[in-house]
C-alpha cells in the first residue's frame, strides 16, 4: 500500500524526527491490544500500517459517512485521525501499565480532503515524565496527487 512516508511528494520526508527508546520492549503488541479496545477508532475503520517507537502510521478508506455536505472528509474525522496517530505514537513510549490521554490538541485544516483514502502519520516531538508533545499529518491522494489536508499538534498526559 502506498503511504506518504514512501513518497517523494510528502512535506515531511526530510524532517528529522528524534528517535526514542521505548520503555516497554513489547510496545508493538501493547499498541495492537490497546487499539482493539478503541471502539470509536474501529467504528471509523482506521487501520494501522506501521508501529515504531514514537511513530504511528495508518490509513482510513473514506466512505460516504466520513464526508461532510460538500463531499470532503469531515473535519471531525480528520481531527480524530490526527488525535489517534499522535496519541498512539506517544503510547508507544510509555511504561507497561501506563497510558496517555489527550490534554490539549490543535488542528489546522490546510486543504479539502478529497480522494478514496486518508493517510495519517503521528510522531512524538518530546517525551517528558508527565507530558508528551506530538504532531500529526493527514494526507489524501486524489488523481495521483498527494495533498497534506491537515496538521495537528497535541499535548498528551501520561497516566
Amino acid at each position: 500500500m502506498f503511504l506518504p512516508s514512501q513518497s517523494n511528494k510528502t512535506l515531511s520526508k526530510n524532517k528529522k524526527v528524534q528517535q526514542f527508546i521505548p520503555q516497554n520492549p513489547d510496545f508493538e503488541q501493547m499498541i495492537v491490544e490497546k487499539m482493539k479496545g478503541n471502539h470509536f477508532m474501529n467504528h471509523l475503520g482506521f487501520t494501522t500500517s506501521s508501529i515504531q517507537a514514537g511513530i504511528i502510521e495508518g490509513y482510513l478508506k473514506i466512505e460516504e459517512y466520513h464526508k461532510q455536505q460538500l463531499g470532503f472528509l469531515h473535519g471531525g474525522v480528520t481531527a480524530t485521525l490526527a488525535d489517534l496517530v499522535a496519541g498512539f505514537a506517544c503510547f508507544t513510549l510509555v511504561q507497561k501499565g501506563q497510558s496517555v490521554v489527550t490534554a490539549e490538541m490543535k488542528i489546522s485544516y490546510l486543504n479539502p480532503g478529497l480522494g478514496p483514502v486518508a493517510y495519517c502519520k503521528g510522531y512524538v516531538l518530546k517525551a517528558g515524565k508527565k507530558l508528551y508533545f506530538a504532531e500529526a499529518e493527514i494526507f489524501t491522494e486524489n488523481n495521483n496527487i498527494l495533498t497534506l489536508i491537515a496538521k495537528g499538534s497535541g499535548t498528551y498526559a501520561v497516566i
